[in-house]
């Protein structure tokens, strides 16, 4: 099996509660992975994947943190290696937006919650993560981003698109640090993926949206979620730096 390695891999999801990164910790476990489902206010979801985990014969922890709060943040990898007894992937999939407006009226509130929790937060659980792997033979962060990064968002998402675009410049900046350590790190661009959040961005114009789409479709959880599979396993063994684009051809 390709994915055979992936087998007791210590794995840390942010933002696993819901969505695509309740996805992404379902198939790494699946795999056989142990993860760590990190959320914040998604307790009843977070709970019921963990379960599932479980039941699926498979090893699963919670951890909620709020990532907005760099006090509650950097407790966060030390709890996962401690309840794990190691880390060995980092996936960065925690984000939102905060003020979703047009940018004549963002506060500067907004701007900084979202920067926070989309390029800040990451980037610091990232540097907590790259010093364990440093003395234990290395890992990999797999960060999540968004078109917003390639176009800049709509007039109302700017301030997300410009956080996305930090995160993958974090993404390669780390991969050139990391390389002589074995550390990893690539990102995923995610396009219009069916899920609650992108519903919301896209509001009554979800059909204009997914016509822009070159498969005329909205994306699946899954789709993101094997991708960052596939760069966790020894399949992406010689690929950092990277931005994967997993957008129908958007």
């Amino acid at each position: 099996m390709i994915f055979e390695d992936i087998k007791e891999k210590k794995v840390l999801v942010t933002g696993a509660g819901t969505g695509i990164g309740a996805c992404i910790a379902e198939v790494f476990a699946s795999c056989g992975a142990f993860v760590g489902i990190h959320y914040r206010n998604s307790k009843k979801e977070a709970t019921a994947l963990k379960n599932h985990i479980l039941k699926c014969g498979g090893r699963a922890e919670l951890f909620k943190v709020n990532l907005l709060d760099s006090s509650s943040r950097e407790k966060l990898i030390p709890a996962f290696v401690k309840a794990f007894g190691g880390l060995d992937i980092l996936i960065n999939n925690a984000g939102g937006i905060y003020g979703f407006k047009d940018f004549l009226k963002l506060d500067e509130k907004s701007w900084e919650d979202t920067f926070t929790l989309n390029a800040k937060s990451a980037f610091f659980l990232a540097r907590d993560a790259f010093f364990y792997m440093k003395r234990h033979g290395g890992g990999k962060i797999i960060n999540i981003s968004s078109v917003s990064a390639k176009y800049g968002g709509s007039s109302q998402s700017i301030h997300y698109g410009a956080a996305k675009a930090a995160l993958e410049a974090v993404t390669k900046g780390l991969a050139r640090a990391g390389a002589k350590y074995n550390i990893l790190a690539n990102s995923i661009r995610g396009g219009f993926i069916d899920t609650p959040f992108h519903k919301k961005i896209a509001r009554e114009n979800i059909t204009e949206r997914i016509n822009l789409i070159p498969l005329k479709r909205a994306g699946k959880p899954i789709d993101i979620a094997k991708t960052a599979l596939f760069l966790g396993s020894s399949a992406g063994d010689y690929v950092t730096g990277e931005t994967f684009t997993v957008a129908g051809g958007d």
